[in-house]
């Protein structure tokens, strides 16, 4: 089994910062692909950004390209997601997923794994 610990919410002012964290436990050697997706109230689950666990992959929505970075730290075992430039309408409840294929797939049901979500609220 995985486990997904998803941290580093808050609330921000707009053109502010924030990185989430996710930090993998378990069989890791499961994880082929870790992403964050989000979901803002009312609305689905959309995919915001993925990296495979070797770092040589990676794919982000349109809407945060140029404002959003995954990264990853094998040694920790930690996938982060720096937000800079953040606008209200990123507010969302920020989830972290980890599938066990590749390539990065922008699709909620290719990942099995799925960590609690933490709460990013930018205000404007």
């Amino acid at each position: 089994q995985v486990h997904l610990d998803a941290s580093g919410g808050g609330l921000v002012q707009a053109g502010g910062s924030l990185t989430l964290s996710c930090t993998t436990s378990g069989r890791t050697i499961d994880i082929y692909t870790v992403a964050w997706f989000r979901q803002a109230p009312g609305k689905e689950r959309d995919f915001v950004a993925g990296i495979s666990w070797s770092g040589d992959s990676t794919r982000y929505v349109d809407s945060v390209k140029g404002r959003v970075t995954i990264s990853r730290d094998n040694a920790k075992n930690t996938v982060y997601l720096q937000m800079n430039k953040l606008k209200p309408e990123d507010t969302a409840v920020y989830y972290c997923a980890a599938q066990p294929r590749l390539p990065v797939s922008t699709l909620l049901p290719n990942y099995d794994y799925w960590g609690q979500g933490t709460q990013v609220t930018v205000s404007s």
